[in-house]
This record gives C-alpha cells, structure tokens and sequence, in this order.
C-alpha cells in the first residue's frame, strides 16, 4: 500500500526520525563510547515485558495504554538499533586506519 504525503511527512518529523538525523550529523563517535553504545540492551525484565505485549497484541487483547507501552518499546528498540548502527560503522572506520 502506497504512503500518503501524510504518512511520509509524520515519518521524517517523529522522535526516531529527528534523533536519528542528529546521531548522523557527521559527528564522528569515538571507539570507547561505539563499544558502550553496542553494549546497551533492554533488561531482562523489559524483555519479558516485550515479550508479553507482543503475544498479546497478536491475540487483540492489549488496552490502548499496553499498546502506546509496546509502541514506545518498539520506538526504543528502533533508536538503539540506531545507535548500534552507527557504533559498528565507528568502530569499522576506526579499524581501517
């Protein structure tokens, strides 16, 4: 299904968006803070917490406050998948020097 001009426009202007075009202003990030940025992870108990509302999602029985919860994790989640991102990009930058 096609993205509307709204659609794309909410994409390029949403908290995930606009972090991610700061992370990769051109700074560069040096190889100590790359290895603590591939070092952070959701605990365990987050997870599990993960784990529960997706189930449940896929059944339809999450409330709308569970299903902002699990958009706000998944939002988390797409942030640390940028930080990891650029932190493997730091260190392989620094290994070809």
């Amino acid at each position: 299904m096609p993205r509307t001009q709204t659609a794309i426009a909410e994409a390029e202007t949403s908290e995930i968006a606009i972090l991610g075009r700061v992370l990769g202003n051109g700074r560069g990030v040096s190889q100590a803070l790359a290895r603590h940025l591939l070092e952070l992870r959701f605990s365990e108990e987050d997870n599990a917490r993960i784990n529960d509302l997706a189930a449940r999602n896929q059944e339809g029985s999450l409330s709308r406050s569970e299903q902002d919860e699990l958009r706000n994790f998944a939002n988390a989640g797409c942030l640390l998948g940028i930080l990891h991102a650029k932190a493997r990009r730091a260190l392989r930058k620094s290994a070809r020097k």
